[in-house]
């Protein structure tokens, strides 16, 4: 499991922000994927290496997650993977190419003798999951859940409802000690973040 920062921007509904994105690379010496190809395709195919890219996996398609996965693809020809309910998204940023293959709740993807198990968690967009590596007592979890509470859901085709229901069945269902590997920021793990379940709800944001 290694990791990157790379940084870029985030658009949407007419705004545009500075953001800092961790990009996820799991497998061995041999074959690896990435999760979320964002912002700097050199960055990233750099970290790839000699090895061959098995996927590009999205965890959403909001652009600063997506921004770097064509050119990274049309280099290394690994396919993008991504859930179809994301694709309004998707074509905000790619209104000519769709991604290569459909992602759907509890799908597996195995690289280098790791398996990653997909948790279909909309919320903080339709299409977002999360990808679960038992082995790795590990969740990458995007931007569904991070250090301190779920995702942003104030902007177009999110809902906070629809985000608490999927943290609170899908991620607090997982093992106390898995450590959460987030799109934005510093890891957390599920026992931390499981006691304020009742505080982010009473909160309402």
């Amino acid at each position: 499991m290694e990791h990157l920062v790379t940084s870029g921007t985030f658009s949407l509904d007419g705004g545009t922000w500075d953001v800092d994105n961790n990009v996820w690379l799991v497998g061995d010496e041999h074959e690896v994927l990435v999760i979320d190809a964002a912002h700097d395709a050199d960055a990233i195919a750099a970290a790839v290496g000699e090895r061959r890219l098995t996927a590009i996996v999205s965890t959403h398609a909001h652009d600063d997650h997506i921004d770097a996965a064509a050119e990274l693809a049309d280099r290394t020809g690994a396919p993008i993977l991504l859930h179809p309910d994301d694709a309004v998204l998707w074509r905000m940023t790619y209104p000519d190419r769709e991604p290569d293959r459909a992602l759907a709740d509890g799908d597996e993807l195995t690289v280098g003798g790791t398996t990653l198990r997909v948790l279909h968690t909309p919320g903080h967009a339709p299409g977002a999951v999360c990808l679960y590596a038992p082995d790795l007592a590990t969740v990458f979890s995007g931007d569904t859940l991070f250090n301190g509470g779920p995702g942003a859901t104030g902007r177009s085709y999110s809902d906070f409802g629809v985000i608490i229901d999927s943290i609170r069945d899908h991620l607090l269902a997982l093992p106390g000690e898995t450590v959460v590997r987030t799109g934005h920021g510093d890891p957390t793990s599920i026992a931390d973040e499981a006691p304020h379940l009742q505080e982010w709800i009473s909160r309402g944001h």
